[in-house]
């Protein structure tokens, strides 16, 4: 009889862990990848682990397209990504919101890239994809991340 309490309870336990996890990530089915943004801004929170690097951008005011955006070389990767395509068709937001949740990818991969550790305070540039019509909270899931002069690819490893 005291067993069955006890069993529920760990059940609840390992669900409540999970959650925040769940939460945090979404997979890339949830992003509209025929829309392309373009961000920059400074981070203003990062979370430097796995499932994936997270932080808050501050967007710049006011947000503008890189006259050279389309024209950036990007370094090649082992997922078939068309980013020159990608950045020929980059748009702002559409939003007005001042913070974004950025996904970057695992930190295992992160690293394979070498990308130098953002802290808070670090100013860079993504090209991504929000969720479709731009609906529900700023989340932002990037393809490239613009970091001290470098372009890092986020949806696979490095060629």
């Amino acid at each position: 009889m005291l067993r069955r309490p006890f069993l529920q309870l760990g059940g609840l336990a390992a669900l409540a862990a999970w959650l925040p996890v769940a939460r945090a990530h979404h997979g890339w089915s949830s992003f509209d990848q025929g829309r392309p943004l373009y961000l920059e801004g400074r981070a203003v929170e990062v979370k430097w682990r796995n499932p994936h690097v997270e932080l808050v951008l501050e967007a710049r005011q006011p947000l503008v397209l890189p006259a050279d955006l389309a024209q950036r070389t990007l370094p090649a990767q082992s997922a078939a990504v068309d980013g020159q395509g990608l950045l020929a068709k980059a748009q702002l937001p559409t939003r007005s919101d001042r913070r974004w949740e950025i996904e970057l990818a695992p930190l295992s991969r992160v690293q394979q890239w070498q990308v130098p550790e953002i802290t808070v305070g670090t100013e860079l540039a993504l090209l991504g994809f929000t969720f479709s019509g731009e609906k529900g909270a700023a989340v932002f899931r990037a393809e490239y991340l613009f970091l001290g002069g470098k372009v890092y690819g986020m949806r696979s490893s490095p060629t």
